[in-house]
């Protein structure tokens, strides 16, 4: 495992200033956490903070937006960027779930503090509250649109709201237990959830009815994703002919990240089980790279690469830190990945 080089949070603020400065940690699996600090001694001709490490540490290419760092003795590197821009006021505690439009104007957030608002991502000038969900909302969405919302809460409530006016337009009732999270078919005609009741369920929008339970895993699914599979996977077929009220289900596959360390493919359309692999811990995320390649995080800090057509063995796995994979996105030729430290 690597060993893993942290900067408290707020490293940008603490070092904007003469003499700021902000803390450093370095930790290896088995052996005692190194700690240190960073200092800023002035602004050089160019314009660009001056920054010195302490004893351990070293100080690379530093930018107005970023510091590269490195801990020779665990032979390790990291390179810290700043936030362009931080919103503080748009919720009092700690954010829970968080999306932006296709358009990238609007975003939609749910937090602790209890409350689930739109805001202009220019700026972060809150545009609407969303009240309806009783308990807290565990996720949102934006509809593939931009113009409308879809939320889980552990009210066992999946909601569809109007971005323009807050107005809830849809509530979707089935689950018995709080909804973890939701996945939008398409160009958002039907739509996913699954619950801590074990479930995933199909729903219809335009209907307000649950097509289906797509999985019941008889442990809590902590995450879902729906991708176009790959040609030569094996999707099932399915037992009766699907509903007309099904729009783009033919050809997808659904993934569960479940709690009982289980990462499960499913016929979306089927409802047939197409792969169940085992992992060392709770799954919590899983996402799609490509038709092929799938992601999922566990609650140990592991991220799982697997090719769906031979789950078998991942073709990587990679820990950073013991840290819970909290959510996992694909980027460029990449992806992010967010943990609980």
């Amino acid at each position: 495992m690597a060993a893993t080089l942290r900067i408290q949070s707020d490293w940008s603020r603490a070092l904007s200033r003469d003499e700021g400065e902000a803390w450093l940690s370095c930790r290896s699996p088995g052996k005692p956490t190194l700690y240190g600090s960073v200092t800023r001694r002035g602004l050089r001709s160019d314009g660009v903070p001056d920054i010195a490490a302490s004893e351990g540490f070293l100080v690379g290419e530093v930018t107005k937006k970023s510091i590269l760092i490195s801990c020779p003795h665990e032979n390790v590197s990291t390179k810290f960027l700043a936030p362009y821009t931080s919103f503080c006021r748009i919720h009092q505690k700690s954010i829970t779930c968080l999306d932006i439009s296709s358009g990238g104007g609007l975003g939609v957030s749910t937090s602790t503090d209890g409350t689930m608002k739109i805001w202009q991502a220019a700026n972060g000038e809150i545009r609407r509250l969303l009240e309806g969900h009783v308990y807290d909302v565990n996720c949102c969405r934006f509809f593939p649109s931009g113009l409308v919302v879809l939320s889980g809460g552990m009210d066992a409530q999946l909601k569809i709201w109007s971005a323009e006016d807050a107005s809830c337009v849809v509530t979707f009732k089935g689950h018995k237990g709080g909804i973890l999270d939701t996945a939008i078919v398409d160009r958002g005609r039907n739509v996913l959830s699954c619950s801590r009741d074990g479930t995933a369920r199909l729903w219809d929008c335009g209907k307000s009815a649950c097509l289906g339970v797509i999985a019941d895993c008889g442990s809590p699914v902590n995450g879902i994703a729906v991708g176009t599979a790959d040609n030569s996977l094996n999707l099932g077929t399915p037992e009766k002919p699907p509903s007309e009220r099904e729009v783009g289900t033919e050809g997808k596959i659904l993934l569960l990240a479940r709690e009982d360390k289980k990462l499960q493919g499913v016929g979306l359309q089927s409802r047939q089980p197409v792969f169940l692999f085992v992992g060392s811990d709770a799954f919590n995320c899983c996402t799609f790279l490509s038709s092929t390649y799938i992601l999922a995080g566990t609650q140990d800090g592991n991220i799982y690469q697997l090719d769906v057509r031979n789950t078998n063995a991942p073709i990587q796995v990679i820990h950073r830190s013991g840290a819970p994979v909290l959510s996992l996105l694909p980027y460029r030729d990449g992806f992010i990945a967010s943990q609980g430290n």
